[in-house]
């Protein structure tokens, strides 16, 4: 049979109508949220997940069938030809010989960023999240990031904390400084005025 399809060139067109008949097959799934392939599959990985939780022999089955499809010679040298290949396209990314990568994770950025500002649903449900991992983070480690800052701050000398001071609000001290100095002498003036009055009086 294979002799005969390759004479007639039959495997060529039996190749061309499946790939197009699941085209269009997966064409129609995707296009119809109701359609009744996306529960059967649905249906599927639960079962799939539950008997791998359920029954331990078919766990073993499929942890066998990895650490065999893992174990193969032909396997390790694709994922070290595949990693190679990354790695070496990211390194040349990095030093400016192509802007491929650059431009994907550009226009990935930009995708995303519009996709986020179009949505008020998903924007809500990012904020959900983030304020629940926060709340969680902080509630976790507060005692040690109040911990940490003390130690940071002990660990500190006088000259190193009135540096930082400095640095950070010099101009308002310089201001502080200075209105102090007025107003100090200002008041000055003033009682020494009062007593001289009070003294001619």
């Amino acid at each position: 049979m294979p002799t005969l399809l390759k004479l007639y060139r039959a495997d060529r067109f039996l190749v061309n109508r499946i790939v197009a008949s699941a085209t269009t097959f997966f064409e129609e799934v995707r296009n119809d949220p109701k359609h009744p392939f996306r529960g059967e599959f649905d249906r599927m990985l639960l079962s799939f997940v539950d008997r791998l939780g359920s029954d331990k022999g078919f766990a073993d089955r499929i942890d066998g069938l990895k650490r065999d499809l893992i174990a193969r010679p032909e396997l390790g040298e694709l994922a070290r030809n595949t990693w190679a290949n990354v790695r070496s396209f990211i390194e040349r990314s990095a030093s400016g010989e192509t802007q491929v990568l650059q431009q994907h994770l550009t226009r990935m950025f930009m995708e995303a960023g519009e996709a986020i500002a179009g949505d008020d649903e998903l924007r809500a449900e990012i904020n959900q999240g983030l304020v629940a991992v926060l709340l969680k983070v902080i509630s976790e480690q507060k005692s040690g990031v109040s911990t940490f800052i003390a130690d940071q701050v002990k660990a500190w000398d006088m000259r190193q904390l009135i540096s930082l001071i400095e640095i950070n609000v010099g101009k308002d001290l310089q201001y502080i400084r200075f209105n102090g100095s007025l107003i100090g002498g200002l008041a000055g003036l003033t009682l020494y005025t009062l007593e001289y009055l009070l003294r001619w009086l």
